[in-house]
């Protein structure tokens, strides 16, 4: 593809997203995306792209999940390449959730609604950042325009929201009563599951930019040597090892990474 269409600007979305599958299949999500990121942005250098922008996840924060930490390191491994390969700005842009997005809370609403419920929610406390499919499509390609190599973009989503407040107002909207038409139903929280997520750590500072909207993150530098080994070992490690030692190897990488005991972890 990159032969033959030679593009001038890549947008780099694709990721297993599923947080509690990739609790259960760790390797999988690090293979995907880890090594899926860095061999299309080793390609895209190689290419001649001018812009290479990666989009991550809110989850990369303080990750408990597999699927944070894996876009950590994404993350880590487009800055490493921008050293590698300063002819193409490498950019990543990081949010919340998408409403109405493929996977999302959403569609699954409307579907549990459409059933006559119940609506299922892991914690009446949780709460997630949203914006829009427009807005998130719209923040990244100006993102990437303002890029100039290296950086982190964090995106301001706004007040976050609790689940339940987003559960209560569907089915109010779907002309139902809550807890009377509708019941809702709490079912605990997953693994991998934080009760709310951080743009940006705690070490980190924010930039203020032109747009009212795009902030830039000061974040961690990252080790090469560190991340070149991790490549290595991922690429040479078989496809289903042991749970336990996959999160005690990725925690060596992302050290803020506190993952969350599996019942049946081995």
């Amino acid at each position: 593809v990159f032969e033959t269409f030679k593009p001038d600007y890549v947008f780099h979305a694709a990721a297993y997203k599923h947080v509690p599958i990739l609790e259960r299949y760790p390797m999988e999500g690090l293979q995907t995306n880890v090594l899926g990121t860095l061999n299309t942005a080793r390609l895209a250098a190689k290419a001649g792209v001018r812009k290479f922008v990666l989009v991550s996840t809110d989850k990369a924060i303080k990750p408990t999940s597999i699927m944070g930490a894996g876009k950590r390191i994404a993350e880590m491994a487009v800055q490493c390449l921008q050293e590698q390969f300063p002819e193409t700005e490498f950019s990543i842009t990081r949010f919340g959730n998408v409403l109405d997005s493929n996977g999302s809370v959403v569609p699954l609403f409307r579907k549990q609604i459409e059933k006559g419920g119940p609506l299922t929610i892991t914690h009446p406390d949780m709460v997630r950042y949203f914006m829009t499919i427009g807005e998130a499509a719209q923040l990244i390609i100006e993102a990437g325009l303002m890029a100039r190599g290296g950086e982190v973009f964090i995106f301001d989503m706004g007040e976050p929201v609790k689940i339940k407040d987003l559960a209560v107002n569907m089915i109010r909207l779907s002309g139902f009563i809550p807890e009377v038409d509708i019941p809702i139903t709490y079912i605990g929280m997953r693994p991998g599951e934080k009760l709310y997520e951080n743009l940006f750590a705690d070490q980190e500072q924010v930039i203020h930019t032109h747009h009212k909207k795009i902030m830039i993150g000061k974040v961690q530098p990252c080790n090469r040597e560190v991340l070149e080994a991790f490549h290595r070992a991922l690429e040479e490690t078989s496809p289903l090892p042991d749970i336990k030692a996959v999160k005690n190897w990725v925690g060596q990488v992302v050290p803020e990474y506190k993952p969350q005991p599996l019942a049946n972890e081995a």
